[in-house]
């Protein structure tokens, strides 16, 4: 009978567990992602000689500026200007020729009016001209021929570039058509990423990406994703994200890394702090309170993920449940609570 009393004077004695305790309420918000891409150019050509031949000069290493037009390699153009050379001295002589055949011509009409000659003559002299004409429009197009053969020799840039590869040395000979040079076009910079399939299907298609230069990550630029290749990869599940630089800070560099972050629309969930989380035999749990007998009871959560300050849950509460968020590790199940007031 002792033993009895003593037991019932202390289940009389235990007092409800002051603690602290929220209403489960759905919060919305933004979910931020981050990934690490390559800047690389909106435009690249690939410079070839249109001619084959022995590579004399190469006038540019990679990561180099250039204007447009400027010599980037040269073939050896020996024969090439022989060839010049020779047609300009057959467009010299045809020239002549031209000029001699219509000074004939300018001559035998006169003598025709004066009846000093024949019309057969002046015809001659005219058909000599016309001769003349053909042999010198031939010339000229010989030389025009020979002055492209001489260009050819050497491989200028298309328009303002930066140098992206060198791909040939000096003494090397090279084919028709064969890269020379890599050259990154200044038209624009890209930013390409691999991205997880399942963000590209909760991302709108203009939301707008914030990009920033991997050693300055508190200075911002914009950009745009423009393409969204149709291939996944296989072995990663990610799909190559091509996005367009709209302001580039200056001195940005192509190959250079870049972050890429996005917010995207987060779905309504049971939000917690983190003091809320405790853990039952099959994984996190946390301690939900009858309303009616303030008594707890351990409840299994499923965690969709984790923020700076808050957990928030997939399932196992639901919106109003109360929860303990302190002193969780006193509690036990049927463990009588009384929710802290002010000042306590």
């Amino acid at each position: 009978m002792l033993l009895s009393a003593m037991t019932a004077s202390a289940a009389h004695a235990e007092q409800p567990l002051i603690v602290d305790i929220v209403v489960a309420a759905k919060s919305t918000g933004e979910q931020s992602y981050a990934l690490t891409g390559e800047i690389r150019p909106k435009e690249t050509v690939l410079a070839a000689f249109p001619v084959g031949g022995r590579v004399t000069e190469v006038l540019v290493e990679a990561g180099q500026k250039v204007e447009a037009d400027a010599p980037l390699a040269r073939l050896d153009s020996i024969q090439q200007e022989l060839a010049l050379r020779t047609a300009e001295a057959g467009l010299t002589t045809a020239r002549a020729d031209h000029v001699q055949a219509v000074e004939d011509l300018e001559r035998a009409e006169a003598l025709l009016k004066s009846g000093a000659t024949t019309r057969a003559v002046r015809d001659a002299a005219e058909d000599a001209l016309r001769s003349a004409e053909g042999a010198l429009e031939q010339a000229e197009a010989d030389r025009d021929r020979a002055r492209k053969a001489l260009a050819d020799t050497v491989l200028r840039a298309p328009s303002a570039s930066t140098v992206t590869g060198r791909l040939v040395e000096p003494g090397q000979i090279i084919g028709a058509a064969q890269t020379a040079v890599e050259l990154a076009l200044d038209k624009g910079y890209e930013a390409v990423f691999e991205v997880p399939e399942a963000m590209l299907i909760e991302a709108p298609g203009d939301l707008p990406i914030s990009l920033s230069r991997l050693d300055r990550p508190q200075s911002t630029f914009e950009g745009k994703v423009t393409e969204l290749s149709p291939l996944i990869n296989a072995e990663t599940g990610t799909v190559e994200v091509t996005v367009h630089v709209l302001n580039p800070p200056e001195g940005l560099n192509f190959g250079e890394p870049v972050r890429g972050s996005v917010s995207l629309p987060a779905a309504d969930r049971i939000s917690l702090p983190y003091s809320a989380i405790s853990a039952s035999a099959k994984g996190p749990a946390v301690w939900r309170v009858d309303p009616e007998t303030m008594k707890v009871t351990l409840q299994e959560v499923e965690i969709e993920r984790y923020t700076t300050e808050q957990i928030l849950l997939d399932g196992g509460i639901a919106e109003g449940d109360l929860v303990v968020t302190t002193g969780v590790q006193l509690l036990y199940p049927g463990r009588v609570v009384q929710r802290v007031e002010a000042g306590q």
